[in-house]
């Protein structure tokens, strides 16, 4: 059996992947997931995968999983401790010297207003859970969205590239290009919104075990 280390991405925390939790642990896994010190002002890129490995102790089996913006604090986890495998679920990948901040410009990406962020972030995901998410939502403090990535290269450990199809934020079509681009993989893809982890946590589960 495994152990699932989850990490969320910007302004996230760990109760997101709570249902996610209870599927992996329900089939024999091990789990791992922290809040991130993004409220922190003092906290780096460093202090983020720290909290990480802080938390993975001793244990063995590691598959990596990092959504959006965890993107940026997978591979720092990866190149500190023996993982089996790093799964980036709609992430954001880095290249080294780029601040988290650049990323956007730098990809093409842009940015796009926030009007409503259930409709972006988590149209399928049922209301009352949507609501709930949103109440949970954390600030991120600047030092570790400015920070150039540190990492010369890519972390030896076989890297999946997972993207949700209905996904409003980071839509298909550019996930698709961008995991070519700068993983050099073809992104392997699952239904549902950018919140796939509150909307299908069982259908997320196979995929994450199918990769065992």
């Amino acid at each position: 059996m495994a152990t699932f280390v989850l990490i969320h991405g910007g302004g996230g925390t760990a109760w997101q992947w709570h249902l996610l939790d209870a599927e992996l642990r329900e089939r024999g896994h091990d789990v791992v997931a922290v809040d991130l010190p993004t409220e922190d002002p003092d906290a780096g890129l460093g202090d983020y995968a720290g909290s990480v490995v802080q938390a993975i102790g001793e244990r063995a089996g590691l598959v990596v999983v990092a959504h959006s913006w965890g993107g940026f604090v997978g591979p720092l986890v990866c190149d500190r401790v023996k993982a089996d495998l790093l799964v980036l679920l709609a992430g954001m990948v880095p290249v080294h010297g780029e601040p988290p901040a650049n990323w956007w410009e730098n990809t093409g990406f842009g940015m796009k207003d926030i009007d409503d962020a259930v409709d972006l972030f988590m149209h399928d995901v049922p209301p009352g859970l949507a609501a709930e998410a949103s109440r949970r939502g954390r600030t991120h403090a600047e030092k570790a969205l400015a920070e150039p990535w540190p990492l010369e290269r890519w972390p030896d450990v076989p890297t999946r590239f997972l993207l949700c199809r209905d996904d409003r934020w980071f839509p298909a079509d550019f996930m698709r290009a961008m995991a070519r681009e700068r993983l050099g993989v073809e992104a392997d893809e699952i239904d549902g919104s950018h919140s796939v982890m509150l909307s299908r946590p069982r259908e997320l589960a196979d995929r994450l075990e199918s990769y065992l």
